[in-house]
């Protein structure tokens, strides 16, 4: 294959990349909607849609692992393919989160929520906010812009503690509200892990520009 076609696959892989972050960022918003607005049939749409979601990081996997075959990439070319099938990976999980926070909605049927939802939809912006950013930053091969999501998760760390200590306390003056209180534990814990994995997506593009493994969290 010459070195401009090659170039071309590459830069189609990080375009479905692109587009797996955007479908998954989609699908975080669309789950919160609904779970604020206790719509159980955008819910089950949210669950029923990361199948997509799933075909589209098999897809990006399968490319990648064909150009590596066919072209045994050295170096640099490489490290951007298995950095794509990390990043892609790392994606759909977050997808599945997606769906987790759908399944609860689901579950809570007509259940309101135990209070507003003003923190857990905080954690969702700030979240997104984050995967949009390392995203971007794996695609700009941006170490300064994958240091600010890393710095920018105990932001959302911080979010999920206040949650859960107020959801404890709920829980503690009154048993009532258990199930209510521990479904948007649940929910808040699955944002919770968004915002990791978009670190680990950091993460990567830091060792794919720098070939540095430890990576020293700026304080």
């Amino acid at each position: 294959m010459p070195r401009e076609d090659f170039e071309r696959n590459l830069k189609d892989v990080e375009d479905d990349v692109v587009q797996l972050s955007s479908m998954v960022e989609k699908a975080i918003f669309k789950s919160i909607k609904a779970l604020k607005e206790r719509d159980i049939n955008a819910s089950q749409k949210v669950v029923d849609d990361d199948d997509v979601i799933d075909e589209k990081q098999q897809a990006i996997e399968d490319r990648c692992i064909d150009l590596i075959a066919l072209e045994a990439p050295m170096a640099g070319d490489l490290r951007v393919l298995i950095a794509a099938m990390m990043v892609a990976n790392e994606l759909e999980r977050m997808g599945d989160y997606a769906e987790g926070i759908a399944k609860i909605s689901v579950s809570m049927g007509n259940l309101p929520p135990l209070k507003p939802l003003i923190d857990i939809p905080r954690m969702a912006d700030k979240s997104v906010d984050m995967l949009r950013r390392s995203t971007q930053a794996f695609v700009n091969r941006d170490v300064e812009s994958a240091t600010a999501v890393l710095l920018a998760d105990d932001e959302v760390d911080d979010i999920y503690e206040q949650v859960y200590r107020e959801l404890l306390t709920y829980m503690m003056a009154d048993p009532s509200t258990i199930q209510r209180a521990t479904y948007l534990l649940w929910v808040a814990h699955d944002l919770e892990r968004v915002a990791d994995r978009t670190t680990n997506i950091a993460e990567r593009v830091i060792y794919l520009v720098t070939g540095e493994t430890k990576i020293e969290y700026p304080r």
